[in-house]
């Protein structure tokens, strides 16, 4: 382990260098990339640190109670010794979990999309309270959100809603989203009280930046129409909404978010980037699930991932097998627990095959 964290040590004097550089100073894109490699490493290289002075007080106390004839000294390096060695043992698999190689999209910004599945209104209804909980749980963690796309369901709620969430390491924490979420409860148009089972499907794409996809301007079509507001109303009579097809891949994005045309294009033309970077990852996930079967997945979009039952206040998640009752805070934006046990069961699942493969 003091091998790897040498090499990352020696890495990460290795772009602190080359971020001073004049070439690096001259070329923005490696200038970004270097530098958000340069602030992934520094967490490692400080608990390194800190681990290595441990390890050289643990040593200095053992050669003292080895060589010293000190009474007074050996009682003190005894003392140190039940200390630091419990340290050891967590600093340890925190090191191991922070070995563990990230994904080079974690740190990235994301675009969420949210469609209404089975269940009529129910469904565009469901959707539009998952977007408010996750608009809140990116609002609690000081993220921004920004509207990309909408079409409104008949009874309230989005038959599909589309958003950026700006911030640091989105992607990361936003990833194990995708996938079917169901919702068991009495819709409001149910004159018997039975209770229905509707679903929406969540969609989280890493965003993708200029030097990640180059897009050439003559594979994009661009069509322009006019903006619709709830019930399918024109908002405005310019054609400013804007929609992008991406000629050799067939990939579509839209935005009438925005009056302005340029600005519409430009969301527009970052979702589409993301959608065509989606499809690269895409074989990368394909190409993982080879080698490993995880118990947590972020890329298959059809399978049932959690179900938020209201008669119970409970939300299971089916991936790990956790239930919690806590549905309103959980309706409210409080999806943290969620997150971090799925990217705890990932990471134990990832050690299991570093572990095997050595």
């Amino acid at each position: 382990m003091l091998d790897k964290l040498s090499a990352i040590y020696d890495r990460y004097l290795e772009v602190e260098k080359l971020i001073s550089s004049s070439d690096v100073m001259n070329d923005m894109n490696l200038y970004v990339k270097l530098s958000k490699e340069y602030k992934e490493l520094e967490p490692i290289i400080k608990l390194y640190k800190s681990y290595r002075n441990l390890l050289s007080n643990i040593e200095d106390a053992k050669q003292i109670l080895s060589d010293s004839n000190d009474s007074e000294m050996k009682e003190l390096a005894k003392i140190d010794l039940d200390e630091n060695l419990p340290k050891k043992v967590e600093m340890d698999e925190k090191i191991k979990i922070l070995l563990i190689p990230k994904e080079p999209a974690d740190s990235k910004n994301a675009v969420m999309e949210i469609r209404a599945g089975t269940g009529g209104d129910e469904a565009s209804i469901f959707a539009g309270d998952l977007f408010k909980m996750y608009s809140a749980f990116a609002q609690s963690k000081g993220w921004q959100t920004e509207l990309v796309d909408f079409s409104d369901g008949t009874s309230g709620g989005y038959k599909e809603i589309i958003f950026n969430v700006i911030g640091e390491d989105v992607y990361g924490q936003l990833k194990f989203e995708s996938g079917v979420h169901r919702v068991q409860r009495v819709p409001q148009t149910e004159t018997q009280g039975r209770v229905h089972t509707s679903a929406a499907t969540v969609i989280v794409l890493p965003e993708a930046e200029e030097f990640d996809v180059e897009l050439n301007p003559a594979d994009i079509r661009k069509d322009t129409y006019c903006s619709s507001g709830p019930g399918g109303q024109s908002v405005n009579t310019t054609y400013s909404a804007v929609r992008l097809t991406h000629i050799p891949t067939g990939v579509v994005a839209q935005c009438q978010d925005q009056k302005s045309q340029l600005k519409n294009y430009d969301k527009a033309l970052k979702v589409l980037r993301s959608r065509i970077y989606e499809l690269e990852l895409q074989k990368k996930l394909d190409e993982d699930a080879k080698h490993r079967k995880t118990m947590v997945s972020s890329g298959d979009r059809s399978a049932k991932i959690r179900t938020y039952n209201y008669p119970q206040g409970r939300v299971t998640e089916h991936r790990i097998s956790l239930t919690k009752y806590n549905l309103q805070s959980t309706m409210a934006g409080d999806i943290q627990e969620f997150i971090d046990e799925l990217h705890i069961a990932e990471n134990a699942e990832k050690l299991k095959i570093g572990s095997s493969n050595e």
